[in-house]
């Protein structure tokens, strides 16, 4: 993972186009964690003055240009939320590609109980939402057009 100090550090930030002419964040693409407890997933409520504010997702972002997905989407988590990653079991990758800009949401399980809270201006709220109840929620449009694949991945 980058860190304090590497030199890559931040140089995802930025707007580009995707092939199929949509503006996306994160110049070598973005990632995120999808964390499950198998009975329920932690969503993130995204500030009002984030892209498509006011709405519910993974914890995610940028890449940066030397990170793997799952390095970016561990580093976002913890960037956003109080999650300690050592307690997480990396389970799946699933990519949603445009064409020259790709999203990885990264599954993650949890074997014990975690209480997370949001630890930057980017996240209102963390909560844990029953899988059944994530279909009611006011979703950000890329995560609601994964989350039937994603659930369907969780099992």
């Amino acid at each position: 993972m980058s860190g304090i100090g590497d030199p890559h550090r931040g140089d995802g930030n930025g707007w580009v186009w995707c092939a199929q002419g949509h503006r996306h964040w994160g110049r070598f693409g973005a990632a995120g964690l999808l964390l499950t407890d198998g009975a329920r997933v932690l969503l993130q409520h995204r500030a009002a003055w984030t892209h498509e504010g006011d709405t519910w997702a993974v914890p995610g972002g940028a890449r940066d240009s030397d990170e793997t997905p799952v390095d970016a989407a561990l580093r976002e988590a913890t960037e956003e939320t109080s999650l300690d990653p050592s307690g997480v079991e990396l389970d799946a990758e699933w990519v949603d590609d445009h064409g020259g800009w790709a999203y990885t949401t990264v599954l993650a399980c949890t074997r014990t109980p975690v209480e997370v809270t949001p630890v930057n201006a980017e996240s209102t709220a963390v909560r844990w939402w029953p899988l059944d109840e994530v279909d009611t929620l006011r979703l950000h449009s890329g995560f609601a057009r994964a989350w039937p694949a994603l659930r369907a991945l969780i099992g």
